[in-house]
């Protein structure tokens, strides 16, 4: 009797993955990035695009944060926390 997914699961459900919700997000703040820069928005419209794009930002922010502990886990399953941040450079760049 566990008939509820259909029912109960709007069409508008997450059920995408991080990445395809990153690549979604990301085109969504660009284009609202470029709205913005046209200069042609009222102050009122202004600030509700500017709320949307922090809401979509940390939408990417945590997508890109969910893919690299899946590389974290991919890389090392048994320490994942041993695994070197990816913005670090261990070789010595200095």
């Amino acid at each position: 009797m566990a008939r509820k997914t259909a029912s109960d699961t709007p069409d508008t459900a997450p059920v995408a993955s991080p990445v395809a919700d990153f690549e979604q997000s990301l085109d969504a703040l660009e284009h609202l990035v470029e709205k913005m820069e046209l200069g042609q928005m009222s102050l009122e419209d202004s600030l509700a695009a500017y709320e949307r794009g922090v809401g979509l930002y940390r939408r990417c922010q945590q997508a890109l944060e969910q893919a690299e502990l899946r590389v974290r886990l991919l890389s090392d399953p048994e320490q994942p926390d041993s695994a070197e941040p990816f913005g670090d450079t261990a070789s010595g760049n200095g």
